[in-house]
């Protein structure tokens, strides 16, 4: 497999009702895990990466859009089963695409995309289940993530007591900027092994890490508490007993930012423009350009991600 940029004509791309001019993509780990060679991910080369996509509309066999829309794409199979937003033009089914909505630029959504999108999904469900302000902690596990960095500025924003957990100690001052009310380590949340039930630390917790971190935190929850399950970094299993939720009360929620309704993703996409907008979102990306791309997932596959990265396309 050879990566790299290559000069496409648009009949390469794949078939779909809506043409769009990409402004801006951005960088995931499942984009980086799509760019290794072999990887599980894509199933046929040659692939085009980038599971997310804002820009303009160019041609549309739907009506309700029209060239110059601006729109903004997470999901699906974008970037994955077929061509993604690393590419000067995407096509798509007009049923996956969001008018990008006031209070939001196409940088701006895109310093958002998919992590941002999982993040508003995660905090949405905590809202929904009774979680508010002021009512108790809420921890935010992988926080120097995408997902972990936004979840915290949301939730910072909206009022909620915040703590963070981190395996990066570098990423501790930039934390507590974004609005956590302080920061921890993995292994403060590890430390008490795997005792089912452990001492009622966090009313709330949004998990992007999933394994024995999940397992630990479940074991932690206050009693009436949620916990938002939206990644799986430290693996797929759940090591956890029943205990927390039929004497705790515990709920677990799963989050699924790929499969999610467009009835869903307009409501939260009208969040992230308005009340779940992170104050300093600029501040929280680096933009980089397609040739830097490589590189860029390198990093992240050595566990190099810092917050949130920006494609410049057109």
């Amino acid at each position: 497999m050879t990566n790299g940029i290559q000069h496409w004509s648009a009949d390469r791309l794949p078939e779909g009702d809506l043409l769009i001019r990409t402004a801006y993509s951005s960088v995931n780990y499942k984009d980086a895990l799509a760019c290794k060679a072999n990887s599980r991910i894509v199933k046929t080369y040659p692939h085009i990466p980038g599971i997310d996509a804002a820009g303009i509309v160019a041609e549309s066999g739907n009506p309700a859009f029209q060239p110059g829309d601006e729109v903004l794409i997470t999901g699906y199979e974008l970037g994955v089963s077929r061509h993604g937003g690393y590419s000067e033009y995407v096509r798509v089914p007009s049923a996956w695409a969001v008018p990008l909505p006031a209070g939001l630029t196409l940088k701006e959504s895109m310093i958002l995309g998919t992590a941002g999108f999982t993040a508003a999904q995660s905090v949405w469900e905590l809202e929904k289940s009774g979680i508010t302000p002021g009512s108790g902690p809420v921890l935010v596990t992988g926080a120097s993530g995408g997902v972990g960095s936004l979840a915290v500025a949301i939730l910072a924003k909206l009022g909620y007591e915040v703590i963070a957990s981190t395996g990066k100690m570098d990423m501790h001052r930039d934390l507590l900027t974004a609005g956590a009310s302080s920061v921890i380590t993995r292994e403060d949340i590890l430390e008490g092994g795997s005792r089912p039930l452990q001492k009622q630390r966090w009313l709330a917790a949004v998990d992007t890490v999933g394994g024995g971190t999940l397992a630990a935190v479940l074991s932690q929850i206050r009693y009436g508490g949620a916990v938002t399950a939206c990644g799986l970094t430290g693996g797929a299993e759940l090591p956890a007993t029943v205990y927390p939720f039929i004497l705790r009360g515990v709920r677990l929620i799963g989050i699924d930012s790929v499969y999610a309704s467009q009835e869903t993703r307009r409501v939260i996409w009208e969040r992230l423009a308005s009340a779940y907008k992170p104050s300093a979102l600029e501040s929280m990306s680096r933009e980089i350009t397609m040739e830097q791309i490589g590189s860029t997932v390198a990093g992240m596959l050595q566990g190099e991600a810092r917050g949130r990265t920006v494609v410049a396309i057109g």
